[in-house]
């Protein structure tokens, strides 16, 4: 028998290192040729490291949330002497990872907790496991042997914060849900509450997607200087078309805020080409973009996600639509490619329901403006004279005060105000 080291393979063009989001095995464990070794994520995507021989694991690069680089010793393979090559460089990933981007930038799916890894030195290490997989511990129920109960109802009380012993049993001398809601009964009406069970503590690695938005976002605060402006929109009209279109869609996509905003926004853009733009840092210039390549702030499991509509000033409001809900759903299940991840010139991010007054959005670096809609509210307004019920929403943006004046931001959010509040114009040349 012998040894193989398998290298970490160029996985990206200008990639110099990776972080192991996740092994697929641990030290001691036989892996077949081609089976998964461990998932490994770059600036913009993950990517699944096959191994390309069959063996017994003996070492392995790390923990999970540690940065390998390129051409490192990933892995140690015990082989058959014919397989054994010291200075062995295996360069098997999979196929749709062929040109170096993968078409999985996350893998969001929910996997069981990462087996215990192994050092290069061969000490063992603590189980860890992505940020997004993990699950609050439960409190176990405390063990009163003297009380008669089912484990449910333990369960039940140890969660309500309840002892059993203080719980009169039914007749037959055992504890059972009714008498765990009798005592609730009873404590709430003598005006004594019910403490609930105190959580353990946890300590999480940030690693994978969190890191990189940890990152990103540091980098964006800490490079970018922000300034927010917000203005009240009566979208009033706005929802009454939208109302009458979704009507009459016939077999097209229901039609929410978020198109409309984004055909007002398409035409805004041209006037004020100052805000559909990236920022070079290093280059010191600034890159207008003719077309609206619209990031759209997407919430998953593994964090916020942008995935890019490409050319949106191209597209009519029931193409946005399906756009926006196929590239959400790609975003959310892991199947959103590298190209549909990134080139974006401007974002727009939406809480939905839960948008709020108003918002101060971070900006998508090397972006220089992000718009942010919030929740639209009902509220009498005066018309004149007379006083009518208005649908009202505040539009928030942050831009990047190296590249946008705060006059242009309040110019191109009127500009924004008036296709808004008059409607009829997002469809009018």
């Amino acid at each position: 028998m012998g040894l193989f080291k398998f290298r970490l393979p160029d996985i990206g063009e200008g990639i110099a290192e990776a972080e192991i989001v996740m092994w697929h095995v641990k030290v001691g464990d036989r892996i077949e040729e081609d089976a998964n070794l461990a998932d490994m994520m770059t600036d913009k995507a993950t990517v699944e490291i096959e191994s390309p021989v069959s063996g017994v694991v003996v070492e392995l690069a790390g923990d999970v949330g540690d940065m390998v680089p390129i051409g490192s010793t990933l892995a140690v393979i015990e082989v058959a002497d014919e397989l054994a090559d010291d200075a062995g460089v295996a360069h098997r990933i999979d196929a749709e990872t062929a040109d170096g981007v993968t078409a999985n930038p996350v893998d969001q799916t929910v996997r069981a907790p990462v087996q215990d890894g192994t050092t290069l030195s061969g000490a063992p290490t603590e189980t860890t496991e992505p940020v997004f997989d993990r699950l609050p511990a439960r409190v176990q129920p405390a063990q009163e042997p003297n009380v008669l109960a089912s484990p449910a109802v333990r369960a039940r009380a140890t969660d309500l914060g309840i002892e059993l012993a203080h719980v009169k049993p039914s007749e037959d001398g055992r504890v059972r849900h009714a008498d765990l809601d009798a005592y609730l009964r009873y404590s709430s009406a003598s005006g004594f509450g019910v403490a609930t069970a105190a959580r353990a503590d946890e300590v999480i690695k940030v690693i994978g997607m969190r890191r990189r938005i940890a990152e990103n976002m540091a980098a964006s605060k800490r490079n970018i200087p922000h300034f927010t402006y917000v203005e009240e929109i009566d979208v009033t009209a706005l929802e009454a078309m939208r109302a009458s279109l979704n009507d009459n869609r016939g077999n097209r996509p229901k039609l929410t805020m978020l198109p409309l905003m984004i055909v007002a926004i398409c035409k805004a853009v041209p006037l004020f080409p100052m805000i559909n733009a990236r920022y070079d840092d290093e280059g010191g210039v600034v890159m207008r973009s003719g077309a609206v390549h619209l990031g759209i702030a997407t919430q998953t499991d593994a964090g916020l996600m942008v995935p890019v509509i490409r050319d949106a000033q191209a597209k009519n409001v029931w193409q946005l639509a399906s756009e926006i809900t196929r590239l959400a759903a790609a975003a959310r299940t892991g199947k959103a490619t590298s190209a549909e991840m990134s080139g974006g010139t401007l974002t727009v991010t939406s809480l939905g329901p839960l948008g709020g007054i108003a918002t101060t959005p971070v900006i998508n670096r090397p972006e220089v403006a992000i718009i942010g809609p919030n929740r639209i509210i009902e509220r009498p307004v005066f018309d004149g004279d007379d006083i009518r019920r208005a649908k009202l929403m505040n539009l928030s943006i942050s831009c990047d005060h190296r590249v946008v004046d705060g006059w242009d931001a309040a110019s191109f959010v009127q500009a924004l105000r008036k296709f808004l509040e008059t409607p009829v114009l997002l469809f009018a040349d």
